[in-house]
């Protein structure tokens, strides 16, 4: 028992042998009771039938064999051969009458002289005669003037319990067969259903072992095979993460060794001097003012890479902000970068769901971009229109060829590579608006130089002012924030 016990319960077992296992049993339990069904109502069927026979032949001779009892009607010994059947009377008293000439008589019982005595509906049962052979006995009333009768028939069972016995075998050698069949269905089943999420075992197992995240081979359209793909798209997601991962940090290596390379050799210099006095008057103030611009520098690249390996999804709580706010503050910023310049500004209200400081960080490095650019007295064009924002100036504005590539990191054209910067300042613009639900392109602006537009989604009507329900809800959906 314990061993059955184990082996369908037993958690440690494959999951595929359990599967085959439940298959099969549910199949088998199916099977078993349909058999059991089957034969129930078989049996039941042949005994009312052989019950119904027997009634019709007694119905059919009673009224001859109450005319002449002694004899049975005087119907023909053989003629009751040939119904295959023993007839026997039994009166309210208990006295029988048998078949003359016949050796062979029916036991009777109780039911049998229950009939006689009310003669009033049937009897049936199973029983045996007198020579011990399993017999269907059939009894009916029968009035005979004063006398209360039953008229008695029976039948050897031989012939339907080999019918039985036949079927029974049968619905066993069948219902094993579907067992076995069942069984084999099973595993099979359960082994085709199991091949998808053991590839993903297995592929679980390579990836730990090789640090490759290959893809597997899906086919078909079932839950398991949603299930593949869902992963092959995590196995590419990851892969895409790590491939920007190793660009960044490969990047990164390369813009960082200049810094400190100059700032090293800066300070070599200095550390000589203090030993050897080797520097002009003058020069060493000068080294010292490189150092700090190095420093500046090497402290904006710092600050720009941190903000880039950040998640594309900003992970600080978003807040309803009126744009106009940030690109103010972006500008008062600006504007002390930039002393000699003219400033041509038009805000419209522009309001919606978002992070600030992300936001005022990416304006900023938009306006910083145009003042780096924009000759002196020259003039930087500012608009806020509907849900487009647009920065202007009058520099040698971007070749046509790095128009492409301008938000991408650590680009930087050649016209561009003596100014200051990391090459990030785009990258991070282009991901925070991303990342906000808009968009941002770069082009060249009527007045010659460099513009940029940004679409934000927004709306130009402040949160829950001059709108219905309705009208809010059709905003909300702007917002990629809304909660």
């Amino acid at each position: 028992m314990s061993r059955l016990r184990d082996l369908f319960l037993t958690a440690n077992r494959p999951l595929q042998d359990r599967l085959a296992i439940l298959i099969a049993s549910a199949v088998a339990g199916a099977v078993a009771l349909t058999g059991i069904a089957a034969y129930a109502m078989t049996l039941l069927t042949v005994y009312n039938q052989l019950d119904n026979e027997l009634v019709q032949v007694a119905s059919l001779t009673s009224s001859d064999i109450a005319a002449d009892m002694e004899n049975m009607g005087g119907i023909d010994t053989n003629a009751w051969r040939a119904a295959n059947v023993l007839v026997m009377l039994i009166r309210s008293d208990t006295h029988q009458i048998s078949q003359p000439n016949r050796q062979t008589s029916l036991v009777l019982g109780p039911d049998e002289l229950a009939v006689a005595r009310t003669s009033q509906g049937s009897s049936s049962r199973t029983g045996v005669d007198t020579n011990g052979v399993p017999t269907r006995i059939v009894s009916v009333p029968l009035v005979n003037g004063d006398e209360r009768w039953a008229l008695v028939i029976g039948r050897p069972l031989a012939t339907t319990q080999a019918i039985l016995q036949t079927t029974g075998l049968s619905l066993v050698l069948f219902g094993g067969l579907g067992g076995a069949v069942a069984a084999g269905s099973g595993y099979a089943i359960a082994k085709s259903g199991m091949g998808p999420i053991r590839q993903l075992s297995e592929a679980v197992v390579n990836i730990t072992q090789t640090n490759k995240l290959t893809p597997i081979e899906i086919s078909g359209d079932d839950e398991v095979a949603h299930l593949g793909r869902s992963f092959n798209r995590m196995l590419t997601a990851l892969e895409n993460s790590r491939e920007r991962q190793k660009r960044l940090i490969a990047d990164a290596g390369h813009e960082l060794r200049t810094p400190l390379t100059s700032m090293r050799t800066n300070v070599e210099l200095l550390v000589a001097d203090d030993r050897q006095g080797m520097l002009p008057e003058g020069a060493r103030a000068e080294i010292l003012r490189d150092v700090a611009a190095q420093l500046g520098e090497f402290t904006q690249l710092v600050g720009d890479l941190v903000q880039l390996s950040r998640d594309e999804n900003i992970e600080a709580s978003p807040e309803p902000v009126d744009l106009r706010d940030i690109i103010e503050s972006a500008l008062a910023r600006a504007k002390r970068r930039g002393p000699g310049l003219t400033w041509d500004v038009h805000l419209e209200p522009l309001y919606l769901t978002g992070e600030p400081d992300a936001l005022e960080r990416a304006l900023t490095n938009l306006l910083d971009n145009a003042v780096k650019f924009s000759p002196p007295g020259g003039t930087i064009t500012v608009r806020l229109e509907g849900d487009r924002f647009r920065v202007a100036d009058q520099g040698p504005g971007i070749a046509e060829e790095d128009l492409p590539h301008v938000f991408e990191r650590f680009f930087r054209s050649p016209d561009a590579r003596t100014t200051p910067g990391s090459g990030l300042g785009l990258s991070i613009v282009a991901q925070t608006i991303q990342a906000h639900g808009g968009w941002v392109k770069a082009n060249r602006a009527p007045e010659g130089g460099a513009e940029f537009t940004v679409r934000l989604p927004g709306s130009s009507v402040p949160p829950g002012e001059g709108l219905d329900d309705e009208d809010l809800a059709e905003e909300e959906l702007d917002y990629p924030y809304t909660d």
